[in-house]
């Protein structure tokens, strides 16, 4: 179970995002080190702003759609998925919190929460997703999601 302290809004890891590792705890790195050859030859190098849009988005249990859009703001980092035929093409926010890691090679996104949790989120305001009060309500959700397991 995640700390009470979970910010959804911050990435957990920056070697995780960047596909360092895939260890089953991404809020620190495996015991035996990081995978040998992790970042592979198309990783981005330290510092290298990352553009996700158009990567597959993987839940626990099944794609669930593309980034459509992303932020790198420093307090609320984000991803905009379009799930596609999936939930009717509906669009969905995703707290950069929920990113375990990140496949360059492959353009994926894998996040720790089910398509059902995902399905289940608030819907995505694209006139409201700046403001912090929609942030917020979003955050709630995904932050509760921890505490329930």
């Amino acid at each position: 179970m995640q700390p009470s302290t979970f910010n959804p809004w911050t990435w957990r890891d920056p070697s995780a995002l960047a596909g360092g590792y895939s260890g089953a705890n991404p809020d620190s790195a495996p015991p035996d080190g990081p995978e040998p050859g992790g970042d592979g030859p198309d990783a981005p190098g330290p510092g290298t702003p990352l553009d996700l849009v158009g990567y597959r988005v993987e839940a626990t249990d099944g794609r669930i759609g593309s980034v459509d859009e992303a932020s790198d703001d420093t307090d609320a980092r984000w991803l905009v998925v379009d799930t596609g035929p999936w939930i009717f093409g509906r669009k969905v926010l995703l707290p950069a919190g929920t990113v375990t890691r990140v496949d360059h090679l492959d353009r994926t996104v894998h996040v720790d929460r089910t398509r059902d949790q995902v399905k289940d989120s608030p819907a995505f305001d694209p006139d409201a997703y700046g403001e912090p009060g929609y942030r917020d309500r979003i955050g709630d959700y995904y932050r509760e999601s921890y505490r329930q397991g």
